[in-house]
């Protein structure tokens, strides 16, 4: 049956089709939706781990035990990820192990734009890449009988645009693969240093089979055009750019196995054309490999290396032509993403603007809290630095009472909770503020551990960040829980456990306004008679108000009657 799918949901069907019993992931975009989807399959278990580490770890585990099994992140998700990583190229599986990973040229939200075959390569691990959503369901399905023949996990590398994009994928039935039998083998299992010595020959050894393999793997393809003089070699969404830019005047050798890359195959390839170009987004792995085999060709000489490519891009610089594609006329103006209207972090970042302290930031949606007019962080460094990172910088700077760290309660549970047990440990005196909104947001509205409910939404017992808290050995008396939304008492919490000398824990808790259940009150509206124009209200940067006139106007279609801008109305012209 043929379908139109996004490249995450064909990933998730090829999951299915596979006979994949085990996923565990953790969300973030742009690979959040394949976890998502395969959840929607009774026979695939699927879960959110607290992060990207645990994640493959107990899909490695799953592996090992004989199922097939899955793991999804996005490209710094497998930073955090990397230490198992590496460890599953000795390890080796015995069902079938695919790990997917998402990078993301162009950065629409990550905080860095790294290319993910530099880790396949460093942990010699094989890598494929789809270019869209039919071969997202094709590799994916395909990697689990290579990773079985192989002995090794097989990397699925997505971006964003593949993962985001659709297209007609045709789909099959699922064929159930048993749990295959589990063999005690303490030299392949144990990665001691004695063991470990005889599994990196043992590695060595495969990737020479895996290399000799992509010079005949069918998802490296040569597409040849009669009369064409030039030879594209390229990978990924860049060969849709590449063939919309180019069409018939040029050949192309498709690279669906990235790592390792083939040698034959593109020194015949190259040797057919007069010029060969290679195209490929973020860093030249394909191109230098090209030039190690003596190989002529253009690259990033032409090319950028930041950023996502375009088929107008590539036909802008390569062909010295405006591409012939759809594209509006129209100067859309730039709408940079803010808080939403009634989101609980408003007004915990206005005041620590007001109160000027320094905030360690952290990765979610309230990273956005250092957007003016709230400009209320000073740092986002990665998930969970914010902790670790104020204990650092307050003890070489001794400004306590002056800092904070920021971060949320997903992101406390993923990596924040080490970085307070330092704090502790180490006789800090910092103040964390833990932002719980009772969700994942940034991603979509995941469940974490923190929410009561499973990937499947099955219930369990959330844990409490308060207890999390006091077993880090913050003292009970410096554990506050407040609501953000009243601004006078937040505050007044803030400046005593500011001045505490100890370390001390805030958690503003409110549940995410976008969050189903929690109930929309009346829009606000001024009076204005009674407004004065002091603009007050304007510096909480909520997108609901504006100044027309001089006076304070309220968009009751975005207003969510939280109540925010009353408390910053000093003449009460809110109502």
């Amino acid at each position: 049956m043929k379908k139109i799918m996004l490249g995450n949901e064909a990933v998730a069907r090829g999951l299915y089709e596979a006979g994949v019993r085990f996923v565990s992931s953790y969300p973030g975009t742009p690979s959040t939706e394949i976890t998502e989807a395969v959840a929607k399959y009774d026979e695939v278990y699927a879960e959110w781990a607290p992060n990207e580490k645990v994640a493959l770890e107990a899909a490695l585990g799953a592996a090992i035990g004989g199922g097939r099994s899955f793991c999804a992140m996005k490209h710094v998700g497998l930073n955090v990820a990397a230490d198992p990583l590496f460890i599953t190229s000795y390890t080796g599986v015995n069902g079938g192990f695919v790990i997917g990973v998402a990078d993301d040229p162009g950065m629409h939200s990550s905080q860095n734009e790294q290319d993910s075959r530099h880790y396949a390569i460093a942990a010699k691990l094989p890598m494929l890449e789809p270019s869209d959503s039919g071969e997202c369901l094709e590799f994916t399905k395909t990697a689990y009988d290579y990773s079985e023949k192989f002995d090794t996990p097989f990397i699925l590398r997505l971006n964003t645009r593949v993962s985001h994009s659709q297209s007609i994928v045709e789909t099959s039935d699922r064929v159930e693969i048993p749990v295959k039998p589990y063999e005690k083998n303490i030299a392949k299992h144990v990665m001691m240093p004695a063991m470990a010595r005889g599994r990196h020959v043992v590695v060595e050894e495969r990737l020479a089979e895996l290399a000799e393999f992509a010079e005949n793997c069918p998802f490296n393809k040569v597409i040849e055009n009669k009369g064409a003089k030039i030879g594209i070699i390229t990978a990924g969404p860049s060969f849709c750019y590449a063939l919309e830019a180019f069409g018939d005047t040029a050949s192309y050798l498709k690279l669906g196995m990235v790592n390792p890359l083939p040698k034959r195959i593109i020194e015949e390839f190259a040797a057919k054309y007069e010029r060969v170009i290679v195209i490929e987004e973020l860093d030249p792995i394909i191109e230098t490999h090209v030039k190690a085999l003596g190989i002529k060709c253009d690259g990033k000489n032409l090319l950028p290396i930041c950023g996502e490519f375009s088929q107008e891009l590539i036909a802008d610089i390569l062909l010295n032509k405006k591409n012939d594609c759809y594209t509006l006329e129209d100067n859309i103006p730039v709408r940079p993403p803010v808080l939403c209207p009634g989101c609980p972090h408003r007004g915990v970042f206005y005041l620590f603007k007001k109160l000027g302290l320094y905030v360690s930031g952290d990765i979610g949606c309230y990273t956005l809290g250092a957007a003016q007019p709230l400009a209320g962080m000073d740092t986002t460094l990665c998930m969970g630095a914010s902790i670790s990172a104020l204990h650092g910088f307050s003890k070489v700077r001794g400004e306590e009472d002056k800092c904070v760290a920021v971060i949320g309660d997903s992101t406390f549970m993923h990596s924040g909770i080490t970085g307070l047990v330092d704090i502790t440990y180490n006789k800090g005196i910092s103040t964390v503020v833990i932002v719980d909104n009772s969700i994942t947001g940034m991603t979509g509205h995941q469940q974490n551990p923190c929410t009561g409910f499973t990937l499947k939404g099955e219930p369990v017992t959330g844990i409490m960040l308060e207890n999390i808290a006091k077993a880090a050995g913050v003292d009970e008396a410096h554990i506050r829980i407040v609501d953000p939304n009243n601004l006078k008492e937040t505050e007044a919490v803030l400046k005593e456990e500011l001045s505490a000398k100890c370390p001390s824990v805030i958690i503003c808790r409110r549940p995410c306004a976008l969050l189903k259940y929690v109930k929309r009150e009346p829009a606000l509206t001024v009076n204005a008679d009674k407004c004065v124009g002091c603009k007050m209200c304007m510096k909480i940067g909520c997108p609901c108000i504006s100044i027309v006139d001089g006076k304070a106007r309220i968009d009751a279609t975005l207003c969510t009657g939280c109540g925010l801008c009353t408390q910053m109305c000093k003449v009460g012209a809110i109502v």
